[in-house]
């Protein structure tokens, strides 16, 4: 059974199993999220957003349409994701640029990931870097822009 806070605005998603919403959680209309996640407080999650199983996300998010998140991803706090490559108040694109994070990726805490980006597995973002182009599986990348400064052995 998953647990949602009762100050939690949760329109109707698919939300598996022993999954947690905290507090002034919004997840709009269509989302999906898997089994075992942990959404901390102050978390926004659009409708075309899919989230795998064990993944955390920590206070201060807004995940995007067009976002998808693979198993075992750690989101830090205030994580900044882009979809809109070109924004302009009332125009939108007719297809909005996703992020993908591949499984047992971590995202360090007020990092910013520009639109279309992959982040590869294994990969680790650095607090604060700003995310310009794909990160490869298993890169460590800090700065911004971002830039690689090793690789996680396997």
């Amino acid at each position: 059974m998953s647990f949602i806070h009762k100050l939690a605005d949760v329109a109707t998603c698919q939300i598996g199993e022993g999954t947690r919403v905290w507090q002034f959680v919004v997840i709009l209309e269509g989302a999906s999220i898997g089994k075992n996640c942990n959404i901390c407080a102050q978390t926004l999650v659009e409708g075309d957003v899919i989230i795998g199983d064990n993944v955390t996300i920590k206070s201060g998010v807004q995940i995007w349409d067009g976002t998808r998140i693979e198993n075992n991803v750690f989101i830090g706090p205030n994580t900044t994701f882009t979809n809109d490559p070109f924004p302009r108040s009332k125009e939108y694109p007719q297809e909005f640029s996703g992020i993908t994070i591949q499984q047992y990726s971590s995202i360090g805490a007020n990092a910013t990931l520009l639109p279309g980006i992959t982040i590869g597995k294994y990969a680790m973002v650095g607090a604060g870097a700003v995310v310009t182009k794909d990160v490869p599986s298993r890169a460590v990348v800090v700065g911004n822009p971002a830039k690689i400064i090793r690789y996680i052995p396997e």
